[in-house]
């Protein structure tokens, strides 16, 4: 059983970066494709970022030339870089591992 941990959420300013991180635990050899996705109070969730095994993404429009995926294969880890952060931005976001499942989430919050 794969396991997914987020960690690198926080309280961050307008403007602030964050990188949030999703370690895969457990007897595989590599990881599938991932994504992250991210939840605001009294919102449906909604994909911010995906990558594929060989390293393709695809961004959400309100995240575009902000956020970067990526994925390191050696450490099982995938990671979302967060800059220009705005309030609009906060909510739970999650890990999703495509054939695994979801992590537990970890909070981001934007504000001064």
């Amino acid at each position: 059983q794969v396991q997914l941990v987020e960690s690198g959420g926080g309280l961050v300013q307008p403007g602030g970066s964050l990188r949030l991180s999703c370690a895969a635990s457990g007897s595989i050899p590599s990881i599938n494709a991932m994504g992250w996705y991210r939840q605001a109070p009294g919102k449906q969730r909604e994909m911010v970022a995906v990558i594929t095994r060989v390293g393709n993404t695809n961004y959400a429009d309100s995240v575009k030339g902000r956020f970067t995926i990526s994925r390191d294969n050696a450490k099982k880890t995938v990671y979302l870089q967060m800059t220009s952060l705005k309030p609009e931005d906060t909510a739970v976001y999650y890990c999703y591992g495509f054939g695994y499942g979801w992590g537990q989430g970890t909070q981001v919050t934007v504000s001064s």
